[in-house]
């Protein structure tokens, strides 16, 4: 061995355990297609419907009923794959697969294992990288795939009674899963994707996207390995029901897993849980014995066919086929087109109109604002972020809830605007505005006096007040420090309370300072 080969190997070592450990996120997501009618049957869609109450003979797999698909839930998967930049597969199948729960009478579930419905997409998305709204990352996800598929029922369990009760509601319900490739690094951009998806799937009318109601359902895949090497074990954490959850159930999964290694230990490929309260995942089960979904062809249901405008068959009744061009020139403004259409005709920021177009009916408050003023769009920004988000944020609340009206901010930034009032005195009458109550901006500011005031000559007298009582402060900003003289000018506006001209009471303060 040669002189230094040791030292060598030890300082490679040491650099190889400095090379941190990066997750590796996949995602599944199960979102419930808006439908009046379930995927096989007729039985109708409702939550929180009475149980057992909306479940047909053959969600409840009695011999004899056959499965008769809703044509609703075919356009909805096409209609979001083509969203998604998918290929539409004109001929797609439908497979069993088999495993055993005590809500999935059947035991099978029909779902699209070999050929689904989409394949071959991505979805582009954006997520805040730092603590401000301007510091975001665009990225993109690949789509492996859309697939149609039945939900299961529900399973209801009595801790007191020691039993569980089943709600077949559910059972049959159509599905699109929507599986993205192990694209993302962490909890906030998985939490990013899956925001922007839903904000598709709701402009597209295809899903709700209500989370709180198990509209969308999210499955985490998550590995960590060092960069440059080949993927490590993964972990599943199930039915994550919030973007918010998703994110901190992610980034706590990648950080056990990182913990796991660094101790020399070896992670399970195991599905885990989320607990919410505690912050941390569970195990579930493990899945070292892969189990065996028996998957095989769905014998009911013959392969689902679908035409564009050269395969289209003549003389055709439309409502008996599915035309995927047309289907493609229907679909509405996705939010990537919105936001980019509120930049070019109110002239704010990108940034601005992501935040618009995520929240959620933040965008038409916006605008019904922008509508009922004269008042510059990047003004009415300023307000609507700094002040109403900021607000309703401390208070828990969202855009529909808001005590303050999109009428009221109009009417608050037109007496700003006009020169009725003073910023100061603005914000004196929002947060009024924001305590309730059915007084309009202007009303509040009769009643309280906020009114601008412009008499100079008033003006001048307390500007001079000022001046004399304040020597010291004089004396360094003619030495040189202009700083100090925003003092003054606060002084000013506490004497005033708030309802003078910031830039007239500075042009007076520095003709009596530098007299």
């Amino acid at each position: 061995m040669k002189v230094g080969t040791l030292p060598q190997k030890v300082g490679l070592l040491g650099a190889m355990r400095a090379v941190r450990w990066v997750g590796v996120v996949g995602l599944e997501i199960h979102a419930q297609i808006n439908s009046e009618s379930k995927l096989f049957s007729s039985s109708r869609v409702q939550f929180a419907a009475p149980p057992n109450s909306t479940v047909s003979f053959f969600d409840a797999s009695l011999p004899g009923t056959l499965p008769v698909i809703n044509r609703r839930c075919i356009e909805a998967a096409v209609m979001t794959g083509l969203a998604l930049n998918c290929s539409i597969n004109k001929r797609s199948l439908f497979d069993r697969k088999h495993y055993f729960y005590a809500d999935l009478p059947a035991g099978y579930q029909i779902t699209q294992q070999r050929l689904p419905i989409a394949v071959n997409g991505t979805l582009t998305y954006r997520h805040q990288v730092g603590t401000k709204w301007n510091q975001m990352l665009t990225k993109c996800v690949r789509i492996k795939q859309v697939q149609l598929e039945q939900d299961s029922g529900k399973s209801l369990h009595d801790e007191i009674r020691r039993q569980t009760l089943i709600d077949l509601n559910r059972a049959g319900v159509g599905l699109m899963e929507i599986v993205m490739e192990p694209d993302m690094s962490c909890g906030e951009e998985a939490a990013a994707a899956v925001r922007e998806l839903q904000l598709i799937l709701q402009a597209l009318g295809t899903c709700n996207g209500n989370m709180s109601e198990g509209q969308m359902r999210v499955d985490a895949n998550i590995s960590v390995h060092r960069p440059g090497e080949p993927y490590g074990v993964r972990t599943e954490v199930k039915n994550i029901n919030s973007a918010r959850f998703l994110a901190k159930a992610i980034d706590y999964e990648i950080q056990r897993q990182t913990d796991v290694l660094k101790n020399g230990g070896t992670n399970l490929n195991e599905t885990r849980a989320f607990d919410y309260k505690l912050g941390v995942t569970t195990p579930m089960r493990d899945k070292e014995g892969k189990q065996d979904y028996r998957f095989m062809p769905e014998p009911n249901l013959p392969p689902l066919v679908l035409y564009d405008s050269n395969s289209l068959p003549a003389n055709t009744d439309p409502d008996q086929i599915i035309n995927i061009d047309l289907m493609r020139r229907s679909l509405p403004e996705l939010p990537s087109v919105i936001r980019e259409m509120l930049v070019e005709q109110y002239g704010i920021l990108p940034e601005h109109s992501f935040i618009l177009v995520n929240e959620d009916g933040l965008q038409e408050y916006f605008q019904t604002v922008v509508r009922m003023t004269k008042v510059d769009p990047k003004k009415i920004i300023g307000w609507l972020i700094n002040d109403l988000l900021g607000h309703l944020r401390q208070q828990n609340l969202t855009i529909k809830q808001s005590p303050v009206s999109p009428v009221s901010l109009a009417e608050l930034l037109t007496l700003l605007e006009d020169g009725s009032i003073s910023s100061s005195a603005a914000k004196q009458v929002f947060q009024e505005l924001c305590r309730g109550g059915e007084k309009t901006p202007a009303e509040i500011v009769e009643e309280k006096d906020l009114g601008l005031l412009k008499d100079r000559m008033q003006l001048e007298e307390i500007c001079q007040g000022i001046v004399n009582r304040h020597q010291k402060e004089v004396n360094e900003i003619r030495q040189g420090n202009h700083k100090i003289m925003n003092k003054l000018i606060g002084l000013v506006q506490k004497a005033t309370k708030g309802r003078a001209d910031p830039v007239l009471v500075k042009s007076i303060l520095e003709e009596k300072v530098f007299v």
